[in-house]
C-alpha cells in the first residue's frame, strides 16, 4: 500500500494499494477519457470505489489488489478498463498456510491508556449498565417486550420510569424465534450458550429468563447447563398461570433490582479490559482502503494495551485464511482456522450454494467483484497482530490479543455471538450505510466514505472518507476510532444508542433443522 507520506504529496484520481497489484481503486467517479495519473486513460465511467486495470490483464490471468489474487480475468481487460462483474470471476488457487510464519511477539505499551468503566463484584469490567429480559422461546418474546416496554420513554409524553435511576442504561427484550421446534445436540447447545453467554454479560446488572414452559430449550436445562442457577432469575407462563400473571411478576422483579443496579460508579479501568467485537456489513469497494484499516489500527493499539478483539464472520474469511494462519501463534490455533473453513465448505455444498454467493447486492454495486476480495477487505479490521485463538460461535472469549470466532457472515448474528463471548463494545465498518445496535454492548458505526457519512450522519460516529482523501493517515483515524472507543466505553453514546437500536437486532444463528 502507499505511504502515508506519498498519500499527502499527491492525491491522485485512482489508488494502487500494492505495487504487485494490476488494478487500482477510484477514489471518486472517473470519466471516460480521464487521465489516471500516469498510469492509464479510462475506457468509460467508472464509479467511485471501483477496480480499473492499470496493466494488460490476458485471459486466465490472476486479478491482484492488495498483492493478493482476488479473482481471473474472464476476458482480456486493457489498462483503463472498469474491472468488475463482466470480466472477472472467482477461481481456485493454492495458498500457503504457513502456519506462524508471520506471528510475532506484541509490543505492549508501556504507559496504558484507561477507560471510565463499571467495576463489577465478581472484578469484571462493564460498559454499560442494563438490566437483561431473555427468552427462551419464541413463544415467551411478547411477554418479555411488554415487560420491557413498561420501563420505556415514552417519547410523546416525555414520561420516563427510569428518571430516579441515571445510572441504569434500560430494561432491554432480547427475544429469538426458536427454542422449540427444533432438534437435540448441537442446534441446542449453540442456543443455550448464546443466552448463557448474555445471562453472564458484564454489561447486565440482573437478568430474568422468562419460557413457555413447554419448549424444547427448557429452563430448567439452560440454567444448569450453563451454570447459571443462583445467577439469573427465571419464570415460565404456563407455571405462573398465564401472560398477564407473568408480565406482572417479572415487572415486580425489575422494579426490585432497578435500585440495586443504579447503585454503580464510574471508576477508571485499563483498556485491557476490553473486548471489542469487530463487524463490517454493507460493506462496499472502499470499505478495504479506509474504514477497515482504520479500525485495523485501532485494534493494533488495543492489542498493544492488552486488550482484545474479535474478528468474526467466517465465509468472509475465505480466499484470506492463508493470512491469519501465517499470523497464529502455534500450528493448532492455525489448524483450527482451516477446520472451519473445511466445515463452511461442506456446508455450502450440502445447500446447494457456492462461497461466492456471499456477497450482497450492495456488495456488488460498491465495487466488490468476488467473496476473496470482499474477505480481503474485511480480514483488515482484524490489524496485525498475532492470531492467538479460534473459538467456537458464543464461546467465552479469553485474551489479550486477537481472537477469531466462528459465526456466518450475516451481521446480526454474528455480532450476536461476539457480545455472547464477553464483547464488550462492538465497532462496526460500513460503506453503503448498515444501521446497527448491539445491546447490551455499544455500537460505534465507522463510514468508509464521505458522501455515505454526510447523507446518514445520524447513524453514523466516525468517518473514515479523510483518508481517502490524504488529508488523514490509516493511523491518524485509527487512532481517532480508538480514542473514541475509550469515550464510548466510559458512557459516550453512540449514534445507534441515541435512536435506541440494538434490541431487534439479537440473532442467535440457528442451526439444524425446524421440526
Amino acid at each position: 500500500m502507499q505511504s502515508d507520506s506519498s498519500q499527502r504529496q499527491e492525491v491522485t484520481p485512482v489508488l494502487v494499494l500494492n505495487d504487485r497489484d494490476n488494478v487500482a481503486i477510484t477514489r471518486r467517479l472517473i470519466a471516460q477519457g480521464e487521465l489516471l495519473g500516469s498510469l492509464a486513460v479510462a475506457k468509460g465511467s467508472i464509479p467511485a470505489g471501483h477496480k480499473v486495470a492499470i496493466r494488460p490483464i490476458k485471459l486466465g490471468d490472476p486479478v491482484l489488489r492488495y498483492g493478493q489474487i482476488i479473482g481471473f480475468a474472464t476476458k482480456q481487460i486493457e489498462p483503463g478498463a472498469h474491472v468488475h462483474l463482466q470480466n472477472m470471476a472467482l477461481g481456485d488457487f493454492d495458498k500457503d498456510y504457513a502456519f506462524g510464519a508471520d506471528a510475532r511477539q506484541t509490543d505492549y505499551v508501556d504507559a496504558p491508556a484507561t477507560f471510565l468503566g463499571i467495576r463489577r463484584p465478581d472484578g469484571r469490567a462493564a460498559t454499560r449498565n442494563y438490566v437483561g429480559i431473555l427468552s427462551s422461546v419464541n413463544c415467551s418474546s411478547h411477554v418479555a417486550n411488554v415487560v420491557a416496554d413498561v420501563f420505556k420513554k415514552n417519547p410523546f409524553t416525555g414520561t420516563d420510569p427510569l428518571a430516579e435511576f441515571p445510572n441504569v442504561d434500560g430494561v432491554v427484550a432480547l427475544t429469538h424465534k426458536t427454542g422449540c421446534g427444533m432438534t437435540g445436540g448441537e442446534p441446542l447447545n449453540l442456543l443455550r450458550r448464546t443466552l448463557g453467554g448474555y445471562a453472564r454479560h458484564v454489561n447486565f446488572s440482573h437478568v430474568i429468563v422468562l419460557g413457555l414452559g413447554c419448549e424444547v430449550n427448557q429452563i430448567g436445562g439452560l440454567l444448569e447447563e450453563q451454570r447459571l442457577v443462583g445467577r439469573v432469575r427465571s419464570m415460565d407462563i404456563q407455571t405462573m398461570g398465564g401472560a398477564r400473571k407473568t408480565v406482572a411478576a417479572a415487572v415486580e422483579f425489575v422494579r426490585e433490582v432497578l435500585r440495586d443496579s443504579n447503585e454503580v460508579t464510574r471508576q477508571p479501568i485499563p483498556a485491557s479490559e476490553l473486548i471489542v467485537g469487530l463487524q463490517c456489513g454493507g460493506s462496499d469497494g472502499l470499505s478495504g482502503v479506509t474504514a477497515n484499516p482504520a479500525l485495523g489500527a485501532a485494534s493494533d493499539m488495543l492489542v498493544r494495551q492488552r486488550g482484545t478483539v474479535i474478528l468474526s464472520e467466517t465465509p468472509e474469511t475465505y480466499g484470506a485464511e492463508h493470512l491469519l494462519t501465517r499470523r497464529a501463534v502455534s500450528r493448532e490455533v492455525g489448524e483450527k482456522l482451516i477446520s472451519l473453513m473445511d466445515w463452511w465448505d461442506a456446508y455450502f455444498k450440502r445447500e446447494g450454494a457456492v462461497m461466492n454467493d456471499n456477497r450482497s447486492p450492495g456488495n456488488m454495486a460498491g465495487g466488490i467483484s468476488t467473496i476473496v476480495e470482499k474477505s480481503l477487505g474485511a480480514m483488515a479490521k482484524g490489524g496485525t497482530t498475532s492470531l492467538v485463538e479460534v473459538v467456537k460461535y458464543g464461546e467465552t472469549v479469553k485474551g489479550p490479543g486477537l481472537v477469531f470466532m466462528d459465526t456466518p457472515g450475516y451481521d446480526p448474528v454474528s455480532a450476536t455471538g461476539q457480545v455472547a463471548g464477553g464483547a464488550n463494545l462492538i465497532c462496526f465498518t460500513t460503506g453503503r450505510g448498515s444501521v446497527f445496535g448491539c445491546k447490551p454492548a455499544p455500537s460505534i458505526k465507522l463510514a468508509s466514505n464521505t458522501a455515505m457519512y454526510q447523507r446518514m450522519q445520524d447513524d453514523m460516529d466516525v468517518n473514515c472518507g479523510e483518508v481517502l482523501t490524504g488529508s488523514e493517515t490509516v493511523e491518524e483515524c485509527g487512532k481517532r476510532i480508538f480514542d473514541l472507543i475509550l469515550r464510548i466505553a466510559s458512557g459516550e453514546r453512540t449514534k445507534s444508542e441515541e435512536f435506541d437500536f440494538g434490541a431487534a437486532e439479537f440473532a442467535p444463528w440457528v442451526l439444524g433443522a425446524t421440526v
